[in-house]
């Protein structure tokens, strides 16, 4: 009897294998139909394992590993649609909601493109396109392609906060402070929004109005994150240091463990000649954060005035690594090499101070955030 039971199961299972194997096409449509959708996966691979040059065959795959969210394994069929055959209808696009969806972004982008030439004026093609750049941090091309679908759909404020984002970020401040004027027209109490417009204004040299700004962004929400710190930002670049000591006092009573904000303290009290509660804030900053140059740039000006030349040679070379292009840490070096009588050295760092002067300018962008605001693939 065992032998029997064997028998039999082995032929049940043969004949399984044998009515998959034999599944069609058609078979495999009606199931994902009927909303089977592993046994339309199942059905397709059946039908690649016998025609394995059916570039349509991989592309339903994908579509049906798409809909199992199965992301990874759908990207892979929709490729190897495209490699059998470039000119299969919709397979790029497929293929690039497949990448954005995992947070490939970069692999997204180039997937979109091909589905952009299919079709130049898809407003869909051209959003992913842009959300992926915006995701993969390349701010230009993000901004270049929602642009036109953020002015044909004037209503979506999403949209155009990723691009006032994408601009703010591509330094293109004329294109942010447009679009964060838009928003804030919308929503006058957006605490965000005047932050965001403020940054921009900086960014064009328009400090006065960019203070403006973060005065109404802290009237509105006293107690946001980095409001403070920014109006500190601005009243200490314009050397109104008893306001942006005030700030940045404020800004820790919400945020104790603010770097930023402790280095920009130390940096007054540095610039008022008390040195050791400027030492005081300066260690407690880099202790939170070790790549804030104005700390090590601060650090490294204390030192040469102790005479510590050794210290201050590796605080000032750590500022420079960490902005080339800002001269007050070539100058500080420049002094340092000139006391040591490394005439050499001192000339190349003062020269590059000097070269560098009339071109640098420091902003908020970057200074707020290190980065824009991930995308989460799954909203859109």
């Amino acid at each position: 009897m065992k032998i029997w039971r064997i028998i039999v199961a082995g032929s049940l299972v043969l004949a399984a294998l044998s009515a998959l194997q034999a599944q069609t096409p058609a078979d495999a449509i009606a199931f994902e139909r009927q909303g089977k959708l592993p046994e339309a996966a199942l059905a397709w691979r059946a039908v690649i394992e016998r025609s394995p040059g059916d570039a349509g065959a991989f592309a339903a795959l994908g579509v049906v590993l798409s809909r199992e969210k199965k992301y990874s394994e759908a990207a892979a069929a929709y490729r190897k649609a495209l490699g059998l055959d470039p000119k299969l209808h919709g397979v790029a696009l497929n293929w690039g909601l497949a990448e954005f969806k995992q947070g490939h972004f970069a692999p997204a982008a180039a997937a979109l493109q091909g589905a952009l030439a299919e079709d130049p004026d898809s407003r869909q093609v051209q959003t992913l396109l842009g959300l992926s750049y915006y995701g993969a941090k390349k701010f230009e091309l993000a901004a270049k392609y929602l642009e036109p679908v953020a002015k044909a759909d004037p209503a979506n404020a999403e949209l155009h906060q990723t691009l006032a984002q994408s601009c703010l970020w591509a330094k293109n401040y004329s294109c942010a402070t447009e679009q964060f004027q838009q928003l804030l027209q919308h929503d006058p109490d957006s605490a965000e929004a005047h932050v965001l417009l403020g940054e921009a204004l900086d960014g064009l040299g328009r400090t006065q109005e960019a203070i403006v700004e973060f005065e109404a962004a802290a009237r509105i929400s006293p107690r946001e994150p980095n409001v403070h710190f920014g109006l500190g930002y601005l009243d200490w670049k314009t050397q109104r240091y008893n306001r942006a000591q005030h700030e940045f006092e404020s800004e820790l009573s919400i945020d104790s463990g603010h770097a930023q904000a402790l280095a920009y303290l130390g940096d007054i009290e540095w610039k008022n000649n008390h040195p050791d509660e400027a030492l005081s804030y300066l260690n407690q900053s880099r202790k939170l954060n070790d790549s804030l140059r104005i700390v090590h740039l601060d650090l490294g000006a204390m030192y040469l005035q102790q005479k510590d030349y050794k210290n201050a040679k590796i605080a000032l070379q750590r500022a420079v690594a960490l902005d080339p292009a800002q001269p007050d840490a070539h100058y500080q070096l420049g002094r340092l090499y000139q006391t040591v009588g490394n005439k050499t050295a001192a000339g190349g760092e003062l020269q590059k101070a000097q070269e560098l002067h009339k071109k640098a300018e420091e902003n908020l962008v970057g200074k707020i955030a290190t980065s824009p605001p991930a995308l989460n693939p799954d909203e859109k």
